[in-house]
């Protein structure tokens, strides 16, 4: 009796049919007009035929009776109504889609999405219909090796009984398998579909050139054949699996193998010989499967993550692999010992006794127990103790000596993985005292030292320069560079972004039609202020004016930018009068007319409907702003196109304008990793490249989270602002990861030669691949395995000092920053991203041992990158130096009493005191410390002003109005040179300088001599301050000290009367310094 015996006429098709009249005959109309006996009828037939046997009665319906169900009009309109319901679903399912294939081709980039669906569909597909036919051809077979007839009738002699039994039938069953092994195949089939990238890259493999240490294979292969090969195995494993869990389950349903009480000797299963020669044989499949994905893993050793280092270590090398290899020799034997068995063993045949006792009966299961004993038992020692053993009483005595050899694989790797293989490193004997002229030598990068903020900034560009309350500024500005007057200016730049929060009357014409885009950049000097403290700006205004539309004439409309709304609809035909804001003028503004091809045409019905359904507005299908010219733009952000255009990229989580070539250019760095690349290290890109700056900011991010341990800035992307135009330029030629995509997607990519001059000069090195190369040099400087194992020259980056203690206490880190300046190697100021290290560990001691840059100027000419671009720069400082590191100077900063006491009369009453960032730079032949003082108010719409600047050097402070006077007060009363903002010094010059000086701009000239100042640290009344401020910040001083008493004393009528005091000294005292 098979399985399907117990169901009864369940699975037999004439009985349930005649069970279903029977009920039907039961359950009908009681009135019966006529009833005929079946019997014999030939009288009616005239045939000489005998009869079948009785049959059931047949039940007469009274005539005239209407029939159920519906009529064959009603059953039409319900199919009709059926099609047309399902034709709306799909159109409403297929929307998305349909609009994402317009928006490919509209940016010209329809490969991408044509390329990754045929991939992930035909993976679908293929996988599905593998895993559908190894379930079918299982079940096939286990149905034909059924002990029972084709037709499912049995029939068994059990002592004088005869049972005759009804079952499944074959064919049947087979139905049943296409089924159901179609379903598992859709299902099972569909997570490959993900792995396309992989896929494509097996296929499209390129050579690094170099090769393991190891095994002695290109590097390619790990990095791209490896994780293909893997998941193919994956998908084999996944095959056969399904194929015995089918042949299993269906010799069960068939009668194949049943399960029998073990009484009397007998044994627990029943199977036919036909069964168990099958199901041996898929056993054996999956175990060679399994040996064959040890193998396959033994590759990865050289990417698995150990205590110490990424890679292969001696017991990895000397016991893990060949262990492996052993080990997947054991399991194709266990696994041909056990397929032999399972064939020829009596004990699974259940008929007759195989033995009186207990004991006798598992002597026939003795060649599977012992097999798969023995094989877990050699695993246990094999994988485990053996290598325990090694390590502990090989190993870890001499790890030193024993491990170099890895360790040094693991560092020349890395090295080459993270583009750290070319670093300069200088020793920098650094000086802690400060002399007269110490920064004669340096008077370019002195002029160049940048005191804007750009993340404290942002509030004053939008309070001096967002004009209306629908546009505003990222909440975190740009730093970048532009030729001004001549000169190489470091620059803080932003662009004027639409805001629609900021709209008084919101409504879908408004959001959608009329508020569109936003409108110019605004620039401003990085090393200049005005007397007041404002960014002193060269590109301002709206209509914009200034230095750049002088010298480009930009297109100033931005319809793309990282703030822009969800979707504007522009466009209309010539002649029709512009309904687009364009910027305020007058009483009603200025308007324009979009002229670019920018998004997909919605002229038609068909578009107008598609779009509908993708964003949920029946205004769309109506309003009159849609004509036949319309262009719906949407996915506006220029880091989101970019990644639609190139889903295989890992993007910097900075984006920055630039004005190039007469456009503004959203530029976005594009990055090729791998967490394949032999012995590398492993690094989680997450974690590397989180900062104060990516911890606070909205608008700058860090690398999604994820492991790592090869990358490259392959990539240059450029989104225009005006029409969205999306532009990727291979950066890094000799990638071989990038080479690959541009195999996969032909076409796609501008080449090098093809960048021109001045978008060049804006194409810096970007901050992400910088920080997570801070973070594996901190360890990687050490060249040496010995001196590596021992970590005791380790380093750290350090804590941003500037944050509040508790984000210091979560080991928030400092940002590197953008500086020009000469570091060295170099033979001038370089456009520079720097950062520093400190000791690694948790010593309260936080001095400097190393200073970092990067050249990140790749020049201005076309299709040609700068020499030095790239060039990372190590200044290493001798291990006894005393070099206060930024944690420290802020401290030093913080214990002068001179500059806690003005700035804490400047945060008293109605202002408060913000530090900007604290930057470090290697001039005066030591380390100089630089953080610029904002003073804000607390009204509503106030905003930081530059108001004090400090210096440090070595254990020396300098608090002064301007840099350029606190840089003298810490270098003897004459630094040698001269700051940019050394025309704010009183009387319009720098104090103490000689003739032969460079001018704020940084050009070499003559400068006026100007009146001696004196020296004294953190004294901001040395010579600088008029007497009136002395008085009005003496008699602030003052009234704090009578509040105090008061307090005291409990006197609150003399309390009040002295706060009184104190906020008309502090009042005075601010309307004299503006």
């Amino acid at each position: 009796m098979s399985f399907f015996d117990m169901f009864g006429p369940l699975f037999d098709p004439s009985e349930g049919a005649n069970r279903s009249d029977r009920q039907r005959s039961s359950n009908d109309d009681p009135i019966i007009l006529n009833v005929e006996t079946d019997g014999d009828t030939t009288s009616r037939s005239g045939s000489s035929v005998p009869p079948k046997g009785p049959s059931r009665p047949r039940i007469a319906r009274r005539p005239n009776r209407p029939r159920k169900g519906a009529s064959r009009g009603n059953k039409i309109l319900i199919g009709i109504v059926l099609a047309l319901a399902i034709v709306v679903g799909l159109f409403f399912a297929l929307a998305q889609f349909i609009t994402d294939v317009m928006w490919y081709d509209q940016l010209g980039f329809q490969s991408v999405i044509w390329t990754q669906l045929g991939t992930r569909i035909g993976l679908w597909i293929a996988y599905a219909l593998l895993l559908a036919g190894v379930s079918f051809i299982s079940a096939t077979l286990a149905i034909r090796a059924r002990p029972d007839a084709a037709d499912g009738s049995t029939i068994r002699v059990k002592g004088d009984t005869i049972e005759i039994g009804k079952g499944v039938s074959s064919r049947n069953a087979r139905r049943v398998a296409v089924v159901v092994s179609l379903i598992v195949g859709l299902i099972f089939g569909a997570q490959f579909n993900s792995n396309w990238s992989e896929i494509l890259l097996m296929f499209n493999a390129q050579s690094f050139g170099t090769t393991d240490p190891q095994f002695g294979l290109d590097n390619g292969f790990y990095v791209f054949v490896l994780p293909g090969l893997r998941l193919i195995m994956s998908a084999v494993s996944l095959l056969l699996l399904a194929g015995i869990i089918f042949s299993v389950i269906t010799h069960v349903l068939m009668g194949g193998i049943r399960i029998t009480m073990p009484v009397n000797g007998r044994g627990l299963f029943n199977i036919t010989k036909r069964a168990r020669r099958q199901i041996g044989i898929w056993l054996m499949l999956n175990m060679f499967a399994w040996a064959a994905n040890q193998v396959v893993g033994v590759f990865s050793t050289l990417t698995t993550e150990g205590s110490r280092i990424t890679g292969a270590t001696y017991t990895t090398v000397n016991a893990t692999i060949p262990v492996t290899f052993v080990m997947a020799a054991i399991t194709v034997i266990l696994g041909v010992v056990l397929g032999i068995w399972i064939m020829k063993s009596h004990a699974l045949e259940g008929q007759a006794p195989i033995a009186v006792r207990a004991s006798e009966a598992l002597k026939a299961w003795k060649v599977p127990t012992v097999a798969i004993a023995s094989a877990v038992v050699v695993s246990l020692v094999l994988t485990v103790a053996w290598p325990m053993l090694l390590q502990r009483f090989r190993v870890n005595p001499n790890a030193q000596e024993m491990e170099s050899t890895y360790i040094q694989r693991n560092i020349d790797a890395t090295r080459a993985a993270y583009g750290l293989n070319k670093v300069k490193t200088e020793q920098y004997k650094a000086t802690t005292e400060g002399e007269a002229g110490a920064l004669a030598d340096s008077a370019e990068s002195t002029a160049q030292i940048r005191l804007l903020d750009p993340q404290i900034v942002s509030p004053t560009f939008k309070q001096l320069q967002q004009s209306k309350q629908y546009y505003t500024f990222a909440d975190t500005l740009s730093v970048d560079k532009y030729e001004v007057d001549g000169v190489s200016q470091d620059t803080v730049i932003a662009a004027r972004e639409l805001d629609l929060d900021g709209l008084d009357n919101r409504n879908w014409v408004n959001d959608h039609t009329v508020y569109t885009h936003g409108y110019g950049v605004v620039a401003a000097y990085g090393n200049k202020v005005t007397s007041d403290g404002q960014p002193k700006f060269f590109e301002s205004g709206i209509p914009t004016q200034g230095k750049l539309t002088d010298s480009e004439q930009y297109e100033p409309r931005i319809y793309f930018s990282p703030n822009a709304s969800e979707y504007s609809i522009v466009g209309a035909p010539d002649g029709t009068k512009s309904w687009e804001f364009d910027y305020p003028t007058g009483s009603e503004g200025a308007t324009n007319t979009f002229k670019g091809d920018g998004g997909p045409k919605i002229g038609n019905i068909f578009s107008r409907l598609l779009y509908a359904i993708r964003f949920g507005s029946d205004q769309i299908l109506f309003s009159d702003r849609v004509n036949a010219n319309s262009q719906i733009l949407y996915d506006r952000s220029p880091k989101e196109r970019v990644a639609k255009v190139a889903p295989y990229l890992t993007l910097d989580g900075r984006v920055y304008p630039a004005v190039v070539d007469g456009r503004v250019k959203w530029i976005v760095d594009g990055y090729t990793t791998s967490d394949a690349y032999p012995y590398s290290q492993m690094t989680d890109l997450g974690d590397a490249t989180k900062d104060s700056t990516t911890e606070t900011s909205s608008t700058v991010t860090g690398l999604n989270s994820q492991n790592a341990n090869y990358i490259r800035n392959s990539v240059k992307a450029t989104v225009d602002a005006y029409d969205g135009s999306v532009d990727l330029y291979v950066w890094d030629e000799s990638d071989p990861v990038i080479k690959a995509w541009e195999q996969i997607f032909p076409g796609q990519y501008h080449q090098l030669s093809e960048i021109s001059g001045d978008l060049m000069s804006h194409l810096r090195y970007p901050e992400s691949l910088f920080k997570v190369q801070r973070e594996l040099l901190a360890k990687y400087h050490v060249s040496s395995a010995n001196q590596f194992f021992s970590g005791e020259d380790f380093w750290q980056t350090p804590v941003d000092p500037t944050e509040s203690q508790q984000a210091q206490q979560r080991d928030i880190l400092q940002p590197p920053y953008y500086l020009t300046l000469q570091t060295g190697g170099s033979n001038e100021p370089v456009f520079s991203l720097t950062s520093s290290y400190i000791p690694a560990g948790s010593s309260t001691r936080e001095i400097l041992t190393g200073f970092l840059s990067v050249d990140s100027d790749a020049g201005n000419e076309k299709g040609k990158i700068g020499s030095n671009y790239g060039t990372i720069r190590l200044q290493e400082l001798p291990k006894d130096s005393n070099v206060p590191g930024p944690g420290q100077a802020q401290n030093n900063f913080n214990a002068s009493a001179d500059v806690s006491k003005e700035l804490n009369l400047l945060e008293s009453g109605s202002t408060n005191v913000q530090r900007g960032n604290l930057l470090t730079l290697p001039l005066g032949g030591g380390l100089v410390y630089v953080q610029p003082v904002y003073v804000k108010s607390s009204g509503s719409t106030s905003f930081p002003l530059l108001k004090k600047v400090l210096v440090a050097f070595g254990d020396q402070v300098g608090f002064a109005n301007t840099l350029d006077e606190a840089l003298d007060q810490v270098f003897g009363g004459n630094s040698g040179a001269s700051a940019g903002d050394a025309e704010n010094v009183e009387g319009g010059t720098s104090s103490g300088k000689t003739d032969d000086k460079t001018d704020s701009s940084g050009q070499q000239g003559d400068t006026s001599q100007g009146g001696s100042t004196d020296s004294s640290t953190g004294n901001d009344t040395s010579g600088t301050a008029s007497g009136d401020l002395k008085n009005a910040l003496n008699d602030a001083a003052q009234a704090m000290k009578d509040s105090d008493a008061a307090m005291k004393k409990g006197d609150w009528s003399a309390y009040g009367e002295a706060q009184k005091k104190l906020q008309e000294a502090l009042n005075k005292a601010i309307e004299l310094e503006q």
